[in-house]
């Protein structure tokens, strides 16, 4: 594959910007199954534009379609956050109305805009990787977490929220971001991790450090412990928490306090931050969990 492929799809997402107008123009005043049946329609022709895309030379890895319809929806997802800010109208109003009224909150809100920024990077890098047919597992298992984490907050969320009982036929869509990562991921994990050549010597020296004398893995131990345990009472996704934490659209008696508003964001952004950390360590620091060469042979 070439480096077109990559750029054909970036541009294939761009189309949602007028496939969403006219969707909003001819849909208005449909019912939500109607709603359901076009959205379909629309994901698929949009996997079969990215097989055209790479007819000559397709993928080996059959990701790069999944990849390519969630680039595509992510695009739709950041018009949408842009239409509820109103920074842009008539392009997603009718489906906010009849189709997902639950985007409407603000979890649902802070929501479409990671995955119309985060999610979107992600899902052109890893395009780009299949294209040039380099490894991306590093950044699919980010993006793995990523989107679990998403889905965990935003289907309970509509189950359970006030919207709870205005769940639509279009809520359907959302099945193809339950079954799809969950496929991607086997395949992402079974990917061959990257190779170092560090000597053996090397390795063996770190490993033989306690924990007491590795700060920095110390830290990070105790911060796991913390944070399980605060996972435990309220739960993960940060840049939803925050976002929906200090949104206008969640109810007053919800938000933040004032006075407890910088304690609140140096505590989230903390729990936030630390877990970056810590996989940034262990991907570019992975000496403590490589095994050397003579325990390879003993196997």
């Amino acid at each position: 594959m070439s480096a077109s492929a990559a750029t054909g799809v970036f541009v294939l997402s761009l189309t949602a910007i007028p496939v969403t107008y006219l969707f909003n123009c001819l849909a208005a005043g449909g019912s939500s199954w109607v709603l359901v049946a076009v959205g379909l329609l629309v994901l698929v022709f949009i996997a079969l534009l990215a097989r055209v895309l790479v007819k000559r030379k397709p993928p080996k890895d059959p990701l790069f379609y999944v990849y390519a319809v969630f680039a595509f929806t992510s695009v739709v997802n950041l018009i949408i956050g842009l239409e509820q800010d109103g920074i842009i109208d008539g392009f997603m109003t009718h489906y906010l109305r009849e189709g997902e009224p639950y985007l409407n909150t603000a979890y649902g809100h802070v929501i479409c805009y990671w995955d119309g920024s985060v999610h979107y990077l992600m899902y052109l890098l890893m395009v780009a990787a299949i294209a040039w047919e380099q490894s991306y597992r590093t950044i699919g298992l980010y993006w793995l977490g990523s989107i679990i984490m998403s889905i965990i907050v935003f289907m309970p969320g509509n189950i359970v929220g006030k919207y709870g009982t205005k769940v639509c036929p279009a809520f359907f869509l959302s099945v193809p971001y339950i079954c799809l990562p969950i496929w991607a991921g086997f395949r992402i994990y079974n990917q061959p991790s990257v190779t170092h050549d560090t000597p053996v010597k090397v390795v063996q020296e770190v490993q033989k450090k306690g924990l007491l004398r590795r700060p920095i893995d110390l830290m990070l131990a105790a911060y796991l412990i913390l944070a399980t345990g605060f996972c435990i009472f309220r739960g993960m996704a940060q840049f939803s928490h925050i976002g929906a934490s200090l949104h206008a659209r969640t109810p007053y008696i919800y938000r933040v306090p004032e006075e407890a508003k910088q304690f609140f964001l140096i505590l989230n952004i903390m729990y936030g931050i630390l877990p970056q950390l810590l996989a940034y360590r262990c991907v570019n620091k992975p000496e403590f969990f490589m095994k050397t060469k003579q325990e390879e042979k003993t196997e």
